[in-house]
């Protein structure tokens, strides 16, 4: 997997890689799922998603040194197809994408998370932080963990239970 050169990106370690998908795996959520990679760096998240039977990606990421380790990355594994690259600010597209699951790994000094999940579409998001993440309203937190200085939250969409008793 090829990384971009300096520190612009952080990527997501094999270990905190390997607890999110084997959670998303046991619960049966990534086959055949739509998923989007904000702040995709080199894509290692995306890519993860794709190769563990998620149909199809679509990667955000504005650095120029970023996306052409993520376009290389994409090509090398001839994962085109299933791919939709956005040279583009995740807040700016967030709400435009169609998705099942957002993994979302913003720098550790991101602080718009509640903007961020407001604007999403998917009913998962799964936040990469270096601080607690809380649920915006509309949202509850369904796991958390920290590895080293990674915190991954998980949030779940909070659907309304007297409208999911008319469904």
């Amino acid at each position: 997997m090829v990384t971009p050169a300096g520190t612009s990106t952080r990527p997501t370690t094999d270990r905190v890689r390997e607890a999110i998908f084997n959670s998303l795996g046991s619960a049966g959520l990534l086959d055949g799922a739509l998923v989007a990679d904000l702040f995709a760096g080199s894509g290692a998240v995306g890519i993860e998603a794709l190769s563990r039977g998620a149909d199809r990606c679509v990667f955000v990421e504005r650095d120029r040194a970023a996306l052409n380790a993520l376009n290389d990355n994409i090509d090398a594994l001839d994962l085109r197809d299933r791919s939709k690259v956005l040279a583009s600010d995740a807040m700016s597209v967030a709400a435009t994408i169609d998705a099942d699951i957002v993994f979302a790994d913003p720098p550790y000094d991101f602080d718009a998370w509640h903007d961020l999940i407001g604007r999403v579409t998917a009913d998962i998001v799964i936040a990469e932080s270096g601080a607690v993440v809380s649920a915006p309203p509309g949202w509850e937190v369904t796991r958390e963990k920290k590895y080293g200085r990674t915190r991954v939250t998980f949030l779940e969409r909070v659907v309304d239970a007297a409208v999911s008793t008319l469904l």
